[in-house]
């Protein structure tokens, strides 16, 4: 478990946010507010970002809010502590229509999932490994838009990403230049990238990062020894540098985990690169498989016999789901992560035999299991069980896709997976987590380690006045999690 779950330490060491460097491409002006958290003088940027549309019309009051291990930054509060329970990273007072950027493992749009018409410049090339000091995000920010404003978060390893409307904001550990700042030094609040632009989604692994532009443009970053950077070499890299392979037309899709990279164009084809050390994970077998483990360049998986609208990346596993909710898996299989009620690794996609019936909608993968999400709003589980991450309330692994029950009275709406945890959004507006919980990514105090039961997370209320927390997304790392959600009060 050591590939996935490696622990840091505790730690209360302030870090103070700096102020940013100003350059021509930014504004001018930023503002930090602080408030006082203790008598021992400790501050935190009480972030609040405005972003006003061209016309005036409803608002809305979303945050995102971050809990669990923080050691490196990757909470995003500028101190290196641990949070118990949810607590704010920043505010946005946004226009009502905003809309979120492509979910993970997501096949069909819902009414905020519309496709981004961001006109913003395109990605400036970038000449030198040594970029400016990027800013850091500003607390009043004003941005104008004439459309809705589209919001996105993500979380990797011991990093964490958002996204609003293409711009890239990143903070957490900075090892092998995963912040594709063009240094390897760790942020603790959110900090703008700005060597990239138009970002439509981002995917963040274990050691490395992935972004898909508009225009269909595939950008890694980061640690490139396991070749999960696509770049045909195995060195790192600082700043974002784009994929160029042979396939045909955009990529739609990207997805990452600990040690390998997917990426689906938009006709369907699926492209896989990185780590595979014979379980499979990549799906190519023995003809355009690795070379000793590693494949640096983007490979087609042609034993995929049907063009695939998402993909989920696990520990040392692949799922790929089509348009009409068929879910194929293949790698790994030590911990039935594929499914399909037997171990043994098998390279081979094929699909899931107990879900042929179902009508799956999104999927989600952690280290070794895996979440479905049927399109009436159950929510399926198998794998490994030994943390209580299937939420059936035992360790027991899970070798065939089943219902949490525990959610049956539930209409889930978007699922996510931790290392060893798993979550649920519903359509009222609740959260629920389970599994390994040591490092309070549950956002429950008082948990034991395993949480072998989905337990309903609760949102501290500040001011009376911003009303009962609505969360809308949920991500979540190997010991942290962070969540978007709107307060029904502003």
């Amino acid at each position: 478990m050591s590939k996935w779950n490696s622990i840091g330490y505790y730690g209360n060491r302030l870090i103070r946010a700096q102020a940013p460097t100003q350059t021509s491409e930014w504004p001018s002006k930023y503002y930090a507010c602080t408030r006082k958290l203790s008598q021992k003088g400790d501050h935190f940027l009480d972030e609040v970002w405005n972003i006003r549309g061209e016309e005036e019309g409803p608002r809305t009051l979303v945050e995102i809010l971050s809990w669990g291990r923080g050691s490196s930054g990757q909470l995003g509060v500028g101190v290196e502590e641990t949070r118990f329970y949810p607590c704010r990273v920043l505010s946005m007072n946004v226009p009502s229509n905003f809309r979120f950027s492509p979910m993970q493992g997501l096949v069909r749009e819902s009414k905020k999932d519309r496709k981004h018409t961001s006109q913003s410049p395109p990605l400036q090339q970038q000449t030198s490994l040594s970029p400016p000091p990027p800013p850091l995000l500003s607390s009043k920010t004003t941005i104008a838009r004439s459309d809705g404003v589209q919001l996105g978060i993500s979380c990797g390893l011991f990093h964490s990403a958002l996204l609003v409307d293409g711009k890239l904001y990143v903070w957490g550990k900075g090892d092998g230049g995963r912040l594709g700042l063009g240094t390897e030094e760790t942020m603790y609040r959110p900090t703008l990238n700005p060597n990239l632009d138009c970002v439509r989604s981002v995917a963040l692994g274990g050691l490395h990062s992935a972004a898909l532009t508009e225009q269909g443009e595939l950008f890694t970053w980061g640690y490139g020894g396991f070749g999960a950077l696509g770049h045909s070499v195995t060195h790192r890299e600082l700043l974002p540098k784009q994929v160029r392979n042979h396939w045909e037309g955009r990529i739609v899709y990207v997805a990452s985990s600990g040690a390998h990279t997917a990426a689906i164009t938009e006709s369907g084809e699926l492209y896989t690169w990185g780590r595979d050390e014979g379980e499979g994970r990549l799906g190519l077998g023995s003809e355009g498989g690795p070379d000793e483990g590693v494949l640096a360049s983007p490979a087609k998986v042609k034993a995929l016999p049907v063009p695939v609208a998402a993909i989920s990346c696990g520990g040392f596993f692949t799922l790929a789901l089509t348009s009409e909710g068929q879910l194929w898996s293949w790698g790994g299989n030590s911990n039935y992560e594929l499914g399909r009620g037997n171990k043994g690794n098998d390279w081979r996609p094929r699909p899931i035999p107990n879900l042929q019936g179902a009508h799956i909608n999104q999927i989600a993968s952690g280290g070794y299991h895996s979440l479905a999400l049927t399109d009436d709003g159950k929510v399926l589980t198998w794998g490994h069980g030994g943390h209580g991450e299937l939420g059936h309330g035992s360790v027991e692994y899970g070798r065939v896709p089943q219902v949490v029950q525990a959610l049956e009275d539930e209409r889930v709406i978007y699922v996510a997976c931790g290392s060893l945890s798993s979550a649920a959004v519903t359509d009222s507006g609740k959260l629920y987590m389970w599994g390994k919980g040591r490092d309070n990514q549950l956002g429950v105090p008082g948990l034991p380690d395993e949480q072998l039961l989905p337990v309903l997370v609760n949102f501290l209320v500040e001011d009376e006045k911003l009303g009962p927390a609505h969360v809308l997304a949920v991500s979540a790392g190997a010991s942290h999690a962070m969540c978007l959600i709107a307060r029904s009060g502003v």
